[in-house]
């Protein structure tokens, strides 16, 4: 008899917001409410007040902002994360998209749940201030997207071979798409009103490493994949300040660091967050398409009445709960397979130049 595939939990970032998102399951999920009422607290201690405006699932201007979208976000991906260990789940791995690494890294036990919103908070603060921008969603590869990049707009992730996002500040981002656009190439506009990704972020990033060397960081307890450097993140690369401090300005390769779960055995992929936008990309890859692995989400693709999310959550979570964890050592140990590195400087000019003394 085949033994059931490993589970993988992955955590979405910037973009997947959406008014209601898991408000209905809040309601009818005890556990649920409880990790996500404990984090929400942790949040309030920093002067985010987000509750109330949560639970009345209004859109407003403010839903995609950097000080509604990012707190929320990384609250919602941390209480579904929790709510699934809680259950007993021991994945296979954790996979995190943008804010959702720090998601990731949280529940693998590199930061408390305290600190990782401290960091969270001072991020926001650093960025707040940042030129006007966004990201855009291409249906393209890196090299044919080449020609619409420029210093500023870059390829801000990379999510599957035909599909990458460029960021930037708005005016180079809007001239970007006009030229896509006559040149008959799909794209739309991400949820974010930030550059995210885009190195005209660096500067205010870096503002981050004095909170950051307070933290304690300690070595992830479960097979932590990373999406800017794909493959397991070692203890060595999570006590580097600047790996965290700079992810707001460096492109995520979700799409290379998903190639690399999927490489040698089959899982069940649970995005833990709003949107099933993750999955919708993991059912595309052919490890998945041709019926290996599979991909779930532990939250419907539109917010739903309280009963039909919690139900859809207990079926993901029935789904998860018979899924042996894989052998973290060997995983964890894995080199990078050939063809799945990424030449960063390719995506972002200028990113292994060195960074000004006074901003350090």
């Amino acid at each position: 008899m085949t033994a059931p595939p490993s589970a993988v939990l992955l955590f979405p970032g910037q973009g997947a917001q959406q008014p209601g998102m898991g408000v209905g399951l809040y309601h009818a999920h005890s556990g649920f409410r409880r990790r996500m009422d404990e984090v929400l607290e942790l949040w309030r201690a920093h002067g985010f007040e987000l509750r109330a405006d949560w639970l009345a699932a209004r859109r407003s201007p403010e839903t995609d902002s950097l000080r509604t979208a990012q707190p929320l976000l990384f609250s919602l991906d941390w209480a579904l994360g929790r709510t699934v260990l809680d259950a007993g789940v021991r994945p296979a791995a954790l996979l995190g998209h943008s804010v959702g690494e720090v998601v990731a890294a949280t529940l693998a036990g590199v930061f408390e749940p305290a600190d990782a919103v401290a960091v969270m908070a001072d991020r926001i603060a650093q960025l707040d201030g940042s030129p006007p921008g966004g990201m855009l969603a291409v249906q393209a590869g890196p090299d044919e997207v080449a020609p619409y990049t420029s210093d500023e707009v870059v390829v801000g992730a990379v999510n599957a071979p035909r599909q990458v996002l460029l960021a930037g500040p708005e005016e180079g981002l809007r001239i970007a798409e006009e030229r896509l656009r006559a040149a008959g190439v799909t794209c739309r506009r991400a949820r974010a009103l930030n550059p995210f990704h885009s190195p005209v972020l660096t500067e205010a990033a870096l503002h981050a490493l004095p909170l950051l060397a307070s933290v304690p960081i300690r070595p992830p307890r479960m097979v932590l994949y990373s999406a800017y450097e794909p493959g397991p993140l070692t203890y060595e690369r999570a006590r580097d300040l600047r790996f965290w401090a700079l992810q707001p300005a460096r492109p995520v390769l979700f799409g290379p660091a998903l190639d690399m779960v999927l490489a040698d055995q089959d899982v069940v992929l649970a995005e833990a967050g709003p949107g099933q936008g993750l999955t919708a990309l993991a059912r595309r890859h052919p490890r998945v398409a041709k019926g290996g692995s599979r991909a779930i989400g532990l939250l419907s693709a539109q917010p739903g009445e309280p009963d039909a999310e919690c139900v859809y959550f207990a079926k993901a979570l029935a789904e998860l709960a018979g899924a042996p964890a894989a052998d973290s050592a060997a995983r964890a140990s894995r080199p990078v397979p050939a063809g799945l590195q990424t030449d960063l400087t390719r995506l972002h000019p200028g990113a292994g130049a060195p960074v000004p003394a006074d901003i350090e």
